[in-house]
Order: C-alpha cells, then sequence, then structure tokens
C-alpha cells in the first residue's frame, strides 16, 4: 500500500492505491484547508510535494489552470484533484 509521509508533525499514513489525496488525509485526521469542498475551486487544500511525485496521478488541465491562476510554485499540488499511486511526502504552510 502507497505510504504519505509527512516532514513534521504527523506519522505517515498508509493508503488505498488511487485514493484521493485530500479525502486521505481527512480520514487520517490531518487537517485540509478548503472552501469548495475539494471541487478544486479555492486551491487552499495545496500541499507541497517533496518526494514522490511521480507517484501522484498526472496533472488535469484544470488542476494546471487553477495553480497558474493563482501563482502556485510547480512542486505544489491541489491536494483534492491528486490520486496517490505511490510512496510520496508531502507538507502544508497551515501543518
Amino acid at each position: 500500500m502507497p505510504k504519505i509521509n509527512f516532514i513534521k508533525k504527523f506519522p505517515p499514513i498508509e493508503v488505498r492505491k488511487n485514493s484521493n489525496l485530500m479525502k486521505s488525509l481527512l480520514v487520517a485526521g490531518r487537517p485540509v484547508a478548503s472552501s469548495c469542498d475539494g471541487d478544486g475551486i479555492c486551491s487552499k487544500c495545496r500541499v507541497k510535494v517533496l518526494e514522490g511525485s511521480e507517484n501522484l496521478s498526472p496533472m488535469s488541465y484544470f488542476e494546471k489552470e487553477r495553480l497558474e491562476m493563482n501563482n502556485i510554485p510547480e512542486d505544489y499540488r491541489l491536494s483534492c484533484q491528486a490520486k496517490v499511486l505511490g510512496d510520496v511526502t508531502v507538507d502544508a504552510d497551515y501543518w
């Protein structure tokens, strides 16, 4: 099973392959900022991908557009739009 790792505060969590990153974090009790209920509109759920970006689903045109529109660097992903395919290490400004 893929693992989501964190650099501070939280122990790693195991998730099912193809799990939505945001939902997996919430189920594990990790706080995730959002005001659009995971529709990808607000971009508040962004996480910085420190390792394993290749283990997340490819970025959709919609997600790329949102990140660009909000001047969010390329090493970030919207957790509501990403699926976990393998081990990944993430961080968020609000953790």
